[in-house]
């Protein structure tokens, strides 16, 4: 995949309607500060296109991002973090679910998980509302560089196990540093642009070879509140 051109189009607060887009769509949701911003940065090629934080909790907002002029990246508020007050974390939760049950161009749900530590209570809740909700999502193990090589099967086994990832799930180790994963996830976003077809073929293909690379080793239901993790 070639990336020629990529621009934040739309803005969308807790009242804001949501556009009504006739390009495919692909979201990322995850947990504060899990990366999310700098996995998008580096699949678009900027630096700063879509706004990292040190500050937790800070993106209150879905943002649409125009890639190639021809489908979207829609980056969703993170969630999970404690500082933020209950009834704020309550509204972005309504607002994750409004767009996930509202947007007739969804076709892929990416859920980042940081790949140093079991995921946690709103992790699973997430995925498994993702799931109740007629969506493979495909997990992104972040921060692959923090850990050491012979680390990542394991703790890619602990995040398949703790989420109760099916075996033809897919989940890709990621490095915004190194940007290893990133071809991988570039092959599922061109799968997800072809007819249905094309996309069964892929798949399986594409997490064989991210997981190779890791080294050893549509009911609706309510979006899960936005808790506090410990």
């Amino acid at each position: 995949m070639v990336i020629k051109q990529a621009e934040l189009e739309t803005v969308c607060g807790i009242t804001s309607t949501f556009p009504v887009n006739t390009c495919p769509e692909f979201a990322f949701a995850g947990k504060s500060n899990v990366g999310k911003s700098s996995l998008i940065n580096a699949l678009l090629n900027r630096k700063s296109l879509a706004r990292t934080s040190s500050t937790p909790g800070k993106t209150q907002t879905v943002n649409f991002y125009k890639v190639n002029r021809a489908f979207y990246f829609v980056d969703l508020p993170g969630y999970g973090y404690a500082k933020v007050a209950k009834t704020s974390r309550e509204k972005w939760g309504k607002m994750i679910e409004r767009y996930l049950h509202g947007s007739p161009m969804l076709k892929q749900v990416f859920l980042l998980i940081d790949i140093r530590h079991e995921p946690g209570e709103n992790d699973r809740l997430m995925y498994d509302w993702i799931v109740k909700n007629g969506y493979r999502p495909v997990v992104i193990a972040t921060k692959k560089d923090k850990i050491k090589r012979s680390q990542v099967g394991k703790q890619t086994a602990l995040i398949r196990r703790t989420l109760g990832m099916a075996p033809e799930d897919v989940l890709i180790p990621f490095s915004a540093e190194t940007k290893d994963g990133k071809e991988e996830i570039y092959r599922l976003l061109e799968a997800g642009l072809k007819p249905e077809a094309a996309e069964e073929e892929t798949e399986p293909e594409v997490r064989q070879e991210a997981e190779a690379s890791a080294g050893p080793e549509k009911t609706k239901e309510a979006a899960p509140a936005q808790e506090e993790t410990t």
